[in-house]
């Protein structure tokens, strides 16, 4: 007399458990792709900033960047810019929303009539919210 137990399979052999391999394939993968895209978002202009005290404020998702470099070379982002084509490349980086904050970052060598020369072409293009930056300074 032969005994069969039953093993909970059905009779056609289909499998009742989740195939997690593909998903944590995925994950691996967005994992490296997050992690060599996210250097490539940062600004990398180099500028000596003077030193503040104040309180950092919050940034938004998609910083627009206006940089004066000590050569007076202005860049937004990373690209460098005349001051000719400075007000286009300011409308597209931001869709010509004349809301958007531009964060201001200049040398600390650049003379105040550069950074109002340039302060005055974003007036005069309508970009009224202006965020001036600064090296963060420890308070004692």
């Amino acid at each position: 007399m032969a005994m069969h137990l039953n093993d909970g399979t059905e009779s056609d052999g289909e499998m009742h458990e989740i195939n997690v391999t593909p998903f944590i394939d995925v994950m691996l993968v967005l994992l490296i792709i997050f992690m060599v895209a996210a250097p490539l978002a940062t600004v990398d202009i180099r500028v000596n900033l003077p030193a503040s005290t104040s309180t950092p404020q919050p940034r938004p998702d998609k910083p627009v960047y206006l940089s004066i470099k000590e050569d007076n070379q202005l860049y937004v982002g990373n690209d460098q810019v005349t001051s000719d084509n400075l007000v286009s490349v300011l409308n597209a980086q931001t869709q010509g929303d004349k809301e958007t904050t531009i964060f201001f970052q200049a040398d600390k060598s650049v003379s105040y009539e550069t950074l109002m020369k340039a302060m005055d072409e974003l007036r005069g293009a309508g970009y009224l919210k202006i965020g001036l930056m600064g090296m963060e300074s420890v308070q004692k």
